[in-house]
Order: C-alpha cells, then structure tokens, then sequence
C-alpha cells in the first residue's frame, strides 16, 4: 500500500465493494524458502467478512492452512507523464486502484465444494444478461464428481482492509483533470478508461 495519507482515504466499504465486484486476485502466504502466490477467483460474503475461494489439490499453499494470508485485488492502473500535468516540476508517476485483504486462510470439508461452485458461478454468471446462466447442472454428474475432486473448498476470513486509490488526489483539480484526459486518451496500463473517469472524480 502506498504510504501517502492522500490515496488511504477510501473507505472501508468502497474498498470492498472493489474487491466483491473484481472477485478475482492473488493469494499470498508465507513460505521457507519465499512466499507461495496463487491467481484465484474469489466470492465476498455480503458484509466482507470472508472470502471463499477453492484451489487446486496440488497447490502447496494447502500444506499451510490457518496462517496469516493476503489477497491483493488489482483495479486499474496507468502511466503518468509528467507533460500531462500542464505545470513545471513533475516527475512521473502511475496512478492504480489496490485492494489487500489481510487474515487467515482455512480449509472446509470437501462437502462444502459444490454449493460454493454454485454460488461462485452463480455470481458471474448473472452478470452475463442475457445469456441463460450457465450451471453445474448442465454437467454430466460423473464428470462434475471427477473434477471437484481436483480442488478444495477454502474460506478466507477477512481481518483487515487496506486500499490504495491513487489518482492524482494530490494535485490541483486542474492538474488533475489534465491528466486524466490524456490517460483516457493515450494512456499505458490497464483499463486506462475506468481509471480516467475515477480520476475525474476520485471521491
């Protein structure tokens, strides 16, 4: 997280609100002999308080259940030239959107596998409209049963939120607008246009 006050100011809700929304980050834990990461999508209970997420049987983070664990959710993010600020003295920079949730990762009964594939599908898959909802059931039962047994049902349990929004918020507005323009324009990251447009209104 960055540590200037200006981009912590988001609050708590907002950030995980961002996180439920992305549903989609990587899982950090400590390890001997570095830390073990892995790209997982993810479901936010209603108040933010846990996470469930599956992994596959072999993932080695599964040998290190119940310790402290993060999982970074990334926004958009852009490049920021100097230029675009319009005003003398600027270096460059790159403005993004983060989301940690911090706390503890622990394992469910493998029974508790498919109602979470459920309510995971579920939730993306009614966000596709107007296509008909995908669903387990749509499988043949020998074939779910197959692979379900690949992976394993975890639940994270959230303890704390940290956020970084940082676009520009400690710049004159006109500065700041500036830049978002030529991020909405010509900008070098991801998803330059959202990032323009929270720029343009960081609140």
């Amino acid at each position: 997280m960055h540590p200037n006050p200006a981009f912590r100011q988001t609050p708590e809700a907002r950030a995980l609100a961002f996180a439920a929304e992305r549903g989609f980050g990587i899982l950090s834990v400590n390890a001997d002999p570095s830390p073990l990461l892995a790209h997982i999508p993810f479901l936010l209970s209603p108040d933010g308080a846990s996470a469930d997420l599956h992994l596959v049987r072999s993932n080695p983070i599964l040998r290190l259940l119940d310790c402290p664990a993060v999982i970074a959710v990334s926004g958009p993010d852009a490049y920021i030239s100097p230029d675009w600020y319009e005003v003398t003295d600027q270096v460059p920079t790159w403005n993004y959107v983060g989301v940690h949730l911090r706390g503890r990762l622990t394992r469910l009964p493998d029974e508790a596998m498919r109602d979470m594939l459920d309510r995971q599908s579920a939730a993306y898959e009614h966000r596709l409209t107007p296509k008909a909802p995908w669903t387990a059931d749509k499988m043949t039962p020998d074939v779910l049963t197959r692979m379900m047994r690949q992976i394993v049902p975890c639940r994270f349990l959230v303890e704390e939120v940290q956020s970084t929004w940082k676009l520009g918020q400690n710049k004159p507005e006109a500065v700041r607008l500036a830049a978002a323009e030529q991020v909405e324009t010509s900008g070098i990251g991801s998803e330059t246009l959202l990032l323009s447009a929270l720029m343009k209104s960081p609140e």
